[in-house]
């Protein structure tokens, strides 16, 4: 018995099926970018800020990281209360050995995108080595003119001995340093800084926290940024905000960002 000869399939039809599988990986990819990409959330306050601000401060800032979740950087751009708005935010870049905060990407973009002067930082875990979490933040963080120094976040000791977490802090900062080409800035609690850190650290700028004093934080060294509140509210942003102050002028402002 003759054996059917097989049909051979149309070059036609092999072309419809690769452009077919085409549109369908785009559209997969599409998706996928759709998902990605937050929504920010159109949320408004009664009442500006909603926080008493302290006097003689003439630039106002936010800092933020992904617990404040979507924000509609938009909203908080045109958000003025008795002539003060929001000047420059910092985020929360990366934390430890290798996390990064889900919001920074978007965060960082959106900030240059609405002319914000923008700064990230890093939160320190003290138990960590502190030169690999320096290169954790310069894998994430790329500075341009304009922005400024680099930030680290130092509030807590996690067990370690203060003499250990003074080294790995320097090794941290020194390496930063060396790529940045500026010295970071050191965020602390006031009292935490004076506790642990103290005069070896005092040739670094300061971002200081001190909450619930009225003009200005109770430390004796001199000081660059001030987060003065934790429970701020501001459109475009749903959650409690920290809101900070800069210990100076427009000009000191201009020396302070990166050139």
């Amino acid at each position: 018995m003759a054996k059917k000869k097989k049909k051979k399939t149309s070059p036609v039809i092999w072309m419809l099926t690769g452009i077919f599988l085409i549109l369908l990986l785009l559209l997969v990819y599409l998706f996928q970018q759709e998902k990605d990409t937050p929504t920010p959330i159109e949320f408004t306050y009664d009442a500006d800020f909603g926080i008493p601000l302290p006097d003689n401060y003439s630039i106002h800032g936010i800092d933020v990281s992904v617990h404040q979740s979507n924000i509609s950087w938009g909203m908080v751009k045109n958000t003025r209360s008795d002539h003060i708005a929001i000047g420059f935010v910092f985020i929360k870049a990366t934390e430890g050995l290798s996390d990064a905060d889900k919001q920074f990407k978007i965060n960082w973009q959106h900030l240059q995108q609405f002319g914000f002067t923008r700064g990230a930082y890093h939160f320190f875990i003290a138990t960590k080595n502190g030169a690999q979490q320096a290169q954790n933040f310069i894998r994430t963080v790329q500075l341009q003119t304009g922005d400024l120094p680099p930030a680290v976040d130092v509030e807590e000791l996690y067990g370690v001995n203060p003499t250990q977490l003074k080294k790995r802090l320097k090794d941290y900062l020194q390496t930063i340093e060396n790529f940045y080409k500026v010295k970071p800035i050191i965020y602390a609690y006031a009292s935490f800084y004076e506790s642990y850190l103290g005069k070896e650290f005092d040739d670094y700028p300061l971002w200081v926290a001190h909450y619930k004093e009225p003009q200005q934080p109770r430390i004796q060294r001199p000081w660059q940024f001030w987060q003065h509140s934790n429970e701020g509210h501001i459109n475009g942003i749903k959650t409690k905000v920290d809101f900070d102050v800069f210990n100076g002028d427009s000009a000191a402002f201009q020396q302070m960002v990166l050139h």
